[in-house]
């Protein structure tokens, strides 16, 4: 872990094993009618440099052994994500994709559900994807950028040399975008 958990307002940051990759647990409220919580705040969350304006929030429903990813957008496009599933189970992934980095090539991935209320921040110079593992899951992520084709780019979710562990029973349902995606060698990254 690069730090400690850190209390900031009505949120509860645990560092991954990747510098700036941090999972976001909120303070729940409940009772007899269910729970409330703040998915986000500017205010709190700036305390670990999520202080971005959310220009696009994106909402992607998927069924049991759909993996999406692993998309990143190029600078000046770059993209932070802010992810969470409000319904089902996904395992959901981090690579770091800056040259510059001495976790350069390193991944961190975290179950995120609608019963732990997890969130992780992913911030620009990460790919990001997810194996759904329950029946169903949707997943909400704000974008600290809107989505840009021209700027995106897509790293196979099978490359060996990340060599992420993903939960598989099976080979995952991937788009046809995904299954074309360049080998972490070749793929345009962050200089």
């Amino acid at each position: 872990m690069c730090a400690q958990a850190v209390r900031l307002g009505k949120f509860r940051t645990v560092p991954t094993e990747l510098e700036d990759v941090w999972i976001i647990e909120p303070q729940v409220w409940r009772d007899e009618r269910g729970f409330f919580l703040e998915s986000y705040s500017a205010e709190d969350m700036g305390g670990i440099g999520i202080d971005f304006t959310f220009p696009q929030d994106n909402h992607s429903r998927s069924t049991r052994g759909v993996l999406r990813g692993l998309h990143y957008q190029l600078p000046p496009r770059a993209q932070g994500k802010l992810v969470r599933a409000v319904s089902g189970e996904v395992f959901d992934v981090a690579v770091d994709v800056r040259r510059s980095s001495p976790a350069f090539g390193r991944w961190v991935g975290v179950y995120l559900s609608a019963a732990n209320l997890r969130m992780l921040w992913i911030p620009p110079g990460f790919a990001h994807g997810f194996l759904v593992v329950s029946e169903f899951a949707d997943v909400l992520y704000k974008t600290t950028e809107i989505y840009s084709p021209e700027h995106e780019r897509t790293i196979r979710w099978d490359d060996g040399t990340i060599g992420i562990k993903w939960p598989l029973l099976a080979k995952p349902l991937v788009s046809r975008k995904d299954e074309l995606g360049s080998s972490f060698s070749e793929a345009e990254v962050f200089d």
